[in-house]
């Protein structure tokens, strides 16, 4: 099957080799990469043969956003848009729409894989009208692990459905990554443990807690020289945060994920004001000692 590809960043070229691989003729375009086939977006879609797919794999917002104006403009009635970027959920009804006006139908597939999925696959989370994701089938396998689909594929709904079952996973996956790293440190702390990484090794098989996070948790912290030269201060993709908002909107009680986006929040803070108000009631009604950034004046 042919399809063009919007985006070569880590993701997107390790999909486009999978899928070569597996006897895709994908043409890529990025104006950010040298690993482009083509010069330019137009000459991407004159490129591909009608009814043509192109599969959209930028930044979440203005990047997304304008990618799909430009293809409105571009394709023609019969042609399909794969947004496999991290979009919310609630702007691919406004990206269908954007599409629709010239007869173009939109498919919202949130992927999870990272670099590893080139390798190993890519798991998906689609959304959209039946018929067109049983047309991009072929695509989608291509993409999947071998074995069962249903091990890692999901038609989640309809338009805004995969991107939403892509939200809460990344929402789930904050909770995961902070739990295993409060371990971490939790055993770090204790000089009865001698090997930390040993520890989490021996976790990582037969275990009720073992996942691939676990084994890439091993993997970073077991070289000392490398995982001290990494920062503690933790970005969010966005997804953590709509997540909240949405159980909110549901009344359903997340306190891991949310103790998981506030602890990142607490990661870029380097003195929280929030802290030393606390501090500094303490001082207030109990005399107790704080510490001070500079010696007190005398």
């Amino acid at each position: 099957m042919q399809l063009g590809l919007v985006g070569l960043g880590r993701m997107g070229s390790g999909m486009r080799r999978r899928l070569r691989r597996r006897g895709h003729d994908v043409i890529g375009f990025d104006p950010h990469s040298a690993a482009s086939d083509v010069t330019s977006l137009e000459a991407l879609v004159q490129a591909l043969s009608v009814p043509r797919t192109v599969w959209v794999m930028v930044p979440a917002g203005a990047p997304t956003r304008e990618v799909i104006g430009q293809l409105s403009r571009m394709l023609s009635g019969g042609d399909r848009v794969v947004d496999g970027g991290n979009t919310r959920f609630t702007e691919d009804r406004i990206h269908a729409e954007i599409l629709a006006h010239a007869d173009i139908r939109l498919v919202d597939c949130g992927v999870s894989g990272g670099v590893w999925g080139e390798a190993d696959g890519y798991a998906l989370m689609v959304g959209g009208h039946p018929t067109d994701v049983s047309d991009l089938m072929p695509i989608f396998e291509a993409l999947c692990p071998d074995g069962e689909r249903a091990d890692s594929f999901v038609h989640a709904g309809p338009l805004g459905a995969g991107h939403y079952a892509k939200m809460v996973h990344n929402g789930v996956e904050y909770g995961l990554m902070q739990a295993y790293a409060e371990g971490f440190e939790f055993l770090a702390a204790e000089e009865l443990i001698t090997d930390v990484p040993a520890v989490l090794r021996a976790w990582s098989r037969g275990t009720v807690v073992r996942s691939w996070l676990l084994d890439l948790l091993v993997d970073a912290v077991s070289d000392e020289d490398e995982f001290f030269r990494v920062s503690g201060y933790v970005e969010d993709s966005g997804e953590g945060r709509w997540t909240v908002e949405e159980a909110l909107r549901h009344a359903v009680p997340v306190p891991v994920i949310s103790a998981a986006l506030f602890a990142r929040f607490a990661s870029r803070q380097s003195d929280s004001p929030a802290m030393r108000a606390v501090a500094a009631l303490r001082r207030r009604f109990g005399g107790h000692p704080v510490r001070t950034h500079r010696p007190p004046k005398e």
